[in-house]
């Protein structure tokens, strides 16, 4: 299928929650945009951060033969997997495109400082993926089993519902560092307000510290 798998994942997601909603077994209270552009939205950014975490894993390990036989800076393996990530998701840029036009969605004045949104979501999972690495490389259990914490990890994500005021789940949002980001990079890109963008700049501000100290 080739470059169509840049687009699979966010477009199952999105009509997989987009079904659950339209049947009422998803409540996901009153959102600012429509249904279906909001969940692809904070879907796309989740993949972003997700393909992140992946990346240094995946590219490492197929690089493993390579690395042992020929003398090259091994930088270069960990640049190969951002430049990956960042052209998937300029390719999804057309379905985000899409979706705007399709219902109307004026990008607000706020629209650019999304882009600094995306690289902060990118650097919180590059840098947990440069983490794991070294682990993931000896056994190959964590790779297989980073698909599984990434699947339970969304569902603790405002990524298809807006974030929740109270109960276990408002508990584990503010725990979630890659909550704030997502929900401020989403306001910037579509709606034009955040309501407190001072978590994310947090959250940005140390995962920078940590990924250049590592």
């Amino acid at each position: 299928l080739g470059y169509l798998w840049a687009f699979l994942p966010p477009i199952v997601g999105t009509c997989t929650f987009v079904l659950l909603n339209q049947s009422g077994i998803l409540n996901v209270g009153n959102l600012p945009l429509p249904y279906p552009a909001y969940v692809m939205i904070g879907t796309l950014l989740w993949q972003v951060f997700a393909d992140a975490i992946n990346s240094p894993i995946k590219t490492i390990t197929s690089a493993k033969s390579m690395l042992a036989k020929i003398n090259f800076p091994r930088e270069a393996i960990l640049v190969s997997g951002m430049l990956e990530v960042l052209f998937n998701f300029l390719i999804r840029l057309f379905l985000l495109a899409g979706i705007f036009i399709y219902y109307g969605i004026a990008p607000p004045i706020t629209a650019p400082l999304a882009l600094a949104g995306v690289v902060a979501i990118f650097c919180l999972g590059f840098m947990i993926g440069i983490l794991l690495t070294p682990l993931g490389i000896l056994y190959t259990d964590i790779g297989q089993a980073l698909t599984m914490v990434l699947s339970f990890w969304m569902l603790f994500t405002p990524v298809v519902y807006s974030p929740p005021t109270s109960g276990i789940l408002d508990g584990l949002t503010l725990i979630n560092p890659v909550s704030p980001l997502i929900v401020t990079t989403r306001d910037w890109l579509a709606i034009g307000t955040a309501g407190n963008p001072l978590p994310a700049v947090i959250v940005f501000l140390v995962t920078l510290i940590l990924l250049f100290a590592g």
